[in-house]
């Protein structure tokens, strides 16, 4: 089932706070106006910006259970960081709680927080709007990274993996290997040694 935007916004309402609601709909904002550049559909991109973060409101018990239920645990650090499951138990509960089955929906909320290796354009589309939506706080090299996105999506994607690696090592937290191998992917492309996900 494919939901509008009046329904996905109503779901998303009803889970998230209020902040969170807000960070949604500037994503999907966001994200409707980066497809309609690239040519793809700017209305699956806005329901996918409202959905993206279904998971948010869920505590780390919660996510940590239904991870493991489901068995969407690829690496220990999720354990120890159960925040970063939101986006794969996000697309999990979209699946089997609402009945979304369009893969680009599902797959760009799965990556929108790690990255993957095999990225398409609604997955980038969806990270990227999660990290420069009009309203996301300040942080280094902001400005930068939506320069970028209105020039090259995987430039601005190296870009942006890289920042978040960076934030995470000036906190010294640990850094997933799907991200730091997303990002080597985005480097080998930029050098033109890798083929397109």
């Amino acid at each position: 089932m494919i939901y509008n935007d009046a329904q996905a916004e109503r779901i998303v309402k009803n889970r998230l706070s209020q902040k969170r609601y807000e960070h949604s709909v500037e994503v999907a904002r966001t994200a409707e106006r980066m497809a309609m550049a690239a040519g793809l559909d700017p209305g699956k991109a806005y329901v996918t910006g409202i959905l993206h973060d279904y998971a948010k409101n869920l505590s780390d018990g919660q996510l940590l259970e239904v991870a493991r239920q489901a068995g969407l645990i690829t690496d220990s650090i999720e354990e120890e960081s159960p925040c970063l499951l939101h986006a794969s138990v996000g697309a999990y509960l979209l699946e089997t709680g609402l009945g979304i089955r369009d893969v680009e929906i599902l797959s760009a909320v799965r990556a929108h927080t790690l990255g993957s290796m095999r990225m398409n354009t609604l997955d980038k589309i969806i990270y990227l709007a999660d990290m420069i939506e009009p309203t996301r706080q300040s942080y280094p090299g902001l400005e930068r990274l939506r320069q970028l996105v209105e020039q090259d999506l995987d430039t601005a994607m190296l870009f942006g993996l890289e920042s978040t690696i960076r934030h995470c090592l000036d906190r010294g937290r640990l850094l997933h290997p799907t991200t730091v191998e997303a990002r080597n992917q985005f480097l080998r492309r930029m050098k033109g040694n890798w083929p397109e996900g």
